[in-house]
C-alpha cells in the first residue's frame, strides 16, 4: 500500500474525493504502467491528462521530430519544440505537470520484430498513431500479448474510438478486417483536421483508461463510439467479436506479426 504524502493527498485531493476513485483507485492509477503509441494529436492530451492523473508510468512512442503544422492540435508541443524529438517534448511537458510519475520515451518506429518487447511490460495501451499498418500491428500484438488497448482515429471534423479487451471483446479486426488500399482515405496532410478534434478524443481515450484501471463505470468496448464535431452528435455502434476474426477467432488466420506497406491516414 502506497503511503501518501501530504503533497499527493493534495495533488490528488479531486480524484480521492469521488466515491468510485478514492485513496484505492488513486493508489492503482500510481501502480499502473500505461503506454501511448503516438505523441501526436491523440497522443498529447492523453498524455498530459495521465500525468496530472498520476499514472505512475506512463511510456510514449514516436519517431517523429516536431514540426510547425503539428502545433495547430499537438498541445504537447511548443513552439520552442519545433525540430525536436516529440518523445522528449511530451515527456518535459508529462514530468513538468507531475514530478511523481515515471515517463519512459521510446523514440522508434514500431515495427513487427520490436513491438512485442516494447508493449509486453505495460498494463493498457493508447492507440494515437496516423497510419493504418500500425493500428493493425498494435491490435494484433494486443491480442497476441493480452493487452487491453484503446483505438483511436481522426479526420476532418470526425473521430471514433473503440476499447478492446482481447479474447472478451471485439478487437479491430473484429470489425475492420485489413488495412484499405493505400490512397483509399486521405491524410490529415491531405484533408485537414479541426485541432479541437484530436484533443475530445484524446481525452476520451484517456478517461477510458483511467476507468479501465481504477475499474470505474463502462469502457467503450463492444462498441464504436463516433462523432461529428460539425454537429456536435455523437453514436456508439455495436460491434460484436466475430468467431471468424482472423486473429482473435477460434480459428485464427493470423498467427504471428507482419508489418505491412505504411499509408498514412486519419479516422481509420
Amino acid at each position: 500500500m502506497i503511503d501518501f504524502t501530504e503533497e499527493q493527498l493534495e495533488r490528488y485531493s479531486r480524484h480521492i474525493l469521488l466515491d468510485d476513485v478514492g485513496v484505492e483507485g488513486q493508489e492503482k492509477l500510481l501502480q499502473a504502467k500505461v503506454l501511448i503509441v503516438g505523441a501526436g494529436g491523440l497522443g498529447s492530451p492523453a498524455a498530459l491528462y495521465l500525468a496530472a492523473a498520476g499514472v505512475g508510468t506512463i511510456g510514449i512512442v514516436d519517431s517523429d521530430v516536431v514540426e510547425i503544422s503539428n502545433l495547430q492540435r499537438q498541445i504537447a508541443h511548443f513552439s520552442k519544440d519545433i525540430h525536436f524529438a516529440k518523445v522528449e517534448s511530451a515527456a518535459e511537458k508529462m514530468k513538468a505537470i507531475n514530478p511523481d510519475i515515471t515517463v519512459k520515451t521510446h523514440r522508434e518506429c514500431l515495427r513487427a520484430e520490436n513491438i512485442s518487447g516494447i508493449i509486453k511490460d505495460y498494463d493498457f495501451i493508447i492507440d494515437g498513431t496516423d497510419n493504418f499498418p500500425t493500428k493493425f500491428l498494435v491490435n494484433d500484438a494486443c491480442v497476441f500479448l493480452g493487452i487491453p488497448f484503446s483505438h483511436g482515429g481522426i479526420l476532418r471534423f470526425n473521430g471514433q474510438t473503440m476499447t478492446v479487451i482481447p479474447y472478451r471483446t471485439a478487437c479491430y479486426r473484429c470489425s475492420f478486417r485489413n488495412p484499405p488500399p493505400p490512397d483509399a482515405v486521405p491524410s490529415c496532410a491531405q484533408a485537414g483536421v479541426l485541432g479541437a478534434v484530436a484533443g475530445m478524443l484524446g481525452t476520451i481515450q484517456a478517461a477510458e483508461t483511467l476507468k479501465y484501471i481504477t475499474g470505474v463505470g463502462e469502457l467503450l468496448t463492444n462498441s464504436l463510439l463516433t462523432f461529428d464535431a460539425k454537429t456536435m452528435i455523437f453514436r456508439k455502434i455495436k460491434l460484436n467479436r466475430q468467431a471468424n476474426c482472423p486473429v482473435c477467432g477460434t480459428d485464427p488466420q493470423i498467427t504471428e506479426l507482419v508489418d505491412t506497406e505504411k499509408t498514412v491516414c486519419g479516422l481509420s
